[in-house]
């Protein structure tokens, strides 16, 4: 290593005087060095003070400009190096070299710029402001055929594409179809799969997606998937799954989902639907995921179920009831869920049976199935027939009683109250009203008026309304001990309460006066006070309902 020591100094002369020879000699000694000992040989190149000297070296009329890349590259794969580098100043003039024609320079600068800024947000911010992006897909079009500089563009795409701030740079360049271009040569699993790795973060992007998509990236991935299908080689089964995924993705962007859509002729959609059928898990989940964002909007939806697509999706949830794939029930109940937002598509799914084929996952332990179960039954409960006969399914309504209380689940634990109220509100029946207060459900309605959003605090009033006008005697000891007089009290005494809470309060609080104990506990609660305020309240119906339930509170006292 003393010849290190020699070789450093030496170096520091003729970097200065710029004796070529020497200056090579020098330089190629560093390269061995790093070669044999890569850490204690950047110890000492960082004590040397060397570094600084590099910038000037980097200029594009320098002859040795391709070695110093080098050795900077090779001294920055040490994370204690990456400071010093910058400080030294070497990231501008790395930055100037992705100009230069010659592949070699290109290549060691892109190593370079790669290893300092690895893993530094914040450095990869910097180069991406200095408009590295377009240098860059410039140089993977020209050089496509140098294999090591295409992998360099490919690393770098892959980290730069992790950083928001790159998506529009990305997006205002010829990326997608550079990618699609080299993607289509590639034979090898591996280099597919570097290919991958800068597709899925790109793809995020709308703009993007649907650049991609105009690309061919499309018939590209459905090519795969349709060769590597039957194999079962761990190869294969990978590359069917990112294919897939990255399918799936593509048409989370509206434009990109339409134009694949093409009213539900297009060539993309109708080998999708394929899929749902398939023996392959992956093209199951796939399939049924791709459905779920094709139904994004209302005519997708109306033209799919018009077409069969339901009986499609409930032969696969059929496939998975016993000891099922978890998410593709999942995705199944996903697409069903939005399939049936349309109002003109209810009807038509009820009469399919999709209610008894999703009533089948009921006692299903996983609370993504359970959430999209509860949100497809929730869709479909607008006609008062069907709210009415799954009101009445004990099973499904102590279910429900039971997930209300699925705290360490949020999402369920929302859907299953809005459900309860739901089957009320649609169903105005006084049997739903009997099966949920036998099933202990009421606490769970009263609570759910108190929650932080208003949506749902309404519809469990209004559920609280109809249980009060329709079975007040059967419900009154479960209002009573769930304390719904105090609660109303508290959001009509809270000027943050909006306004068709006030309004809905007031309205079941007269519906709760049958109740002996009920209206005790409204007048022991002094309501005619805060009601009275509210007459002169800014909203009309507000003001108007105010004076309705003081003259009633009046006469009841």
């Amino acid at each position: 290593m003393d010849n290190l020591s020699d070789t450093l100094k030496k170096l520091k002369i003729t970097a200065v005087d710029k004796t070529e020879d020497s200056l090579e000699g020098c330089l190629d000694c560093l390269l061995q060095a790093l070669a044999q000992n890569n850490t204690e040989t950047s110890e000492k190149i960082q004590a040397s003070g060397i570094l600084q000297l590099f910038a000037s070296l980097l200029t594009p009329q320098s002859s040795c400009k391709a070695k110093v890349a080098n050795i900077i590259a090779e001294v920055a794969k040490n994370e204690f190096m990456r400071i010093p580098c910058v400080d030294a100043g070497l990231i501008s003039p790395l930055v100037q070299l992705l100009n230069s024609k010659d592949q070699e320079v290109l290549l060691q600068t892109g190593r370079a710029l790669g290893n300092i800024c690895y893993d530094s947000h914040s450095l990869q911010a910097q180069l991406i402001n200095m408009g590295v992006i377009p240098t860059l897909v410039k140089l993977l079009g020209i050089h496509c055929q140098n294999a090591a500089l295409t992998e360099m563009c490919l690393v770098a795409f892959g980290n730069l594409a992790e950083l928001e701030s790159s998506k529009e740079q990305f997006a205002s360049t010829n990326i997608a179809e550079e990618l699609v271009k080299l993607f289509k040569k590639q034979i090898e699993h591996d280099k597919r799969e570097m290919i991958f790795e800068v597709l899925a973060p790109l793809a995020e992007n709308d703009a993007i997606k649907l650049q991609l998509v105009e690309a061919g990236l499309v018939e590209c991935l459905l090519e795969i998937v349709q060769q590597k299908v039957d194999s079962d080689k761990e190869d294969d089964i990978t590359e069917l799954k990112t294919g897939s995924d990255l399918m799936v993705l593509l048409l989370l962007g509206d434009e990109s989902m339409q134009k694949l859509f093409e009213g539900g002729k297009g060539s993309v959609f109708q080998r999708v639907l394929s899929w749902i059928p398939s023996n392959n898990h992956q093209l199951q989940l796939a399939g049924a995921l791709a459905i779920a964002n094709f139904a994004r909007n209302d005519g997708n939806c109306i033209h799919m179920v018009d077409n069969g697509i339901v009986e499609k999706l409930m032969d696969l949830l059929d496939r998975h009831v016993e000891d099922g794939n978890v998410t593709v029930q999942h995705a199944a109940l996903s697409a069903l869920r939005n399939l049936a937002i349309p109002v003109i598509n209810k009807a038509k799914m009820l009469s399919a049976g999709v209610t008894e084929a999703v009533l089948k996952f009921l006692k299903s332990e996983m609370p993504p199935v359970q959430f999209k179960l509860l949100g497809t039954l929730r869709m479909l409960i607008d006609a008062q027939e069907a709210a009415e006969q799954l009101g009445k399914n004990v099973k499904l309504v102590e279910r429900l009683v039971e997930w209300c209380e699925a705290k360490d689940h949020a999402g369920v634990m929302g859907e299953s109250n809005r459900l309860l109220s739901a089957l009320i509100r649609h169903s105005k029946s006084k049997d739903v009203i009997k099966t949920i207060v036998q099933s202990g459900g009421i606490k769970h309605l009263v609570t759910m008026a108190t929650s932080e959003h208003v949506i749902m605090q309404n519809e469990a009033l209004v559920a609280l309304a109809l249980i009060a006008a329709l079975e007040l005697g059967t419900a009154e000891k479960d209002l009573e001990s769930a304390k719904l007089v105090q609660i109303l009290h508290r959001l009509l005494a809270d000027e943050r309460s909006a306004p068709e809470i006030k309004y809905n309060s007031m309205v079941l609080i007269c519906a709760l006066m049958g109740s002996e104990c009920l209206h005790k506990e409204v007048q022991d609660l002094a309501f005619l006070d805060v009601v009275s305020k509210l007459r002169s309240h800014e909203n009309k119906s507000v003001a108007q309902q105010a004076s309705l339930t003081e003259q009633r509170l009046t006469v009841e006292s």
